[in-house]
């Protein structure tokens, strides 16, 4: 089955799909990809402060239209949790995690700025998810260019999964995540692809880079 575990495509929720019509088109876009199941996963951290009752909003309104629009494809729902302060304390006391395929869990880090984390340490983060039965999933660590490769084995080691975009190695985000990218999947760290789908820039590089040959990959 081919599934994208990281999207944002649920409209007015964070920095991606901005209404109804802009997420069906997007979802369009991806259906005809070959996309079976898309989870949608909205940012929960320091600037978008969603919760689960307004996530599942956006999410069967989405789900509904889609419906009714004929496009055929299985949606799913979690979000893309930022270790920050300001909201992952939170989502752990209230119990907030909504795991992808019952037991993956997005768990991301600042894109350039680490000292957002403030006093929250990432292994330990990991940790804590693991001892709950489900899977700590690090999206686009190619993008985390601060991060040394000592310490991305290390949450490897611990049982962390490693979860690259389809657009780091179609070069939307430039020459070093697209190198960084492919180092990853050549040496066999990488066990899930994501579109992290935000908007119609993604759908032409995306595109594009599919029309090359490249593949979505089938998860089994």
């Amino acid at each position: 089955m081919k599934l994208d575990f990281h999207s944002h495509i649920l409209p007015g929720l964070d920095d991606g799909a901005t209404d109804p019509e802009d997420s069906l088109r997007l979802l369009s876009a991806m259906a005809g990809w070959g996309f079976e199941r898309i989870t949608c996963t909205p940012h929960i951290n320091a600037k978008y402060r969603n919760r689960p009752e307004e996530i599942r909003r956006e999410f069967e309104r989405l789900e509904e239209a889609a419906a009714v629009r004929g496009i055929n494809v299985e949606l799913r729902m979690s979000a893309e949790y930022r270790l920050v302060p300001e909201t992952w304390p939170e989502v752990l006391e209230r119990n907030w995690l909504m795991p992808i395929e019952d037991r993956y869990i997005l768990m991301e880090l600042p894109i350039s700025k680490p000292q957002e984390m403030g006093w929250i340490k990432p292994l330990d983060e990991f940790r804590k998810v693991i001892s709950m039965g489900l899977t700590p999933v690090l999206p686009h660590p190619e993008r985390y260019f601060y991060l040394s490769r000592r310490e991305l084995l290390g949450f490897v080691e611990a049982g962390v999964v490693i979860q690259s975009n389809y657009g780091s190695l179609a070069g939307l985000y430039g020459d070093t995540a697209e190198q960084n990218a492919r180092n990853l999947v050549e040496e066999g760290l990488v066990s899930l692809y994501g579109t992290d789908m935000h908007n119609e820039h993604y759908v032409k590089v995306i595109g594009s880079w599919l029309d090359e040959g490249n593949a979505i990959a089938d998860y089994i």
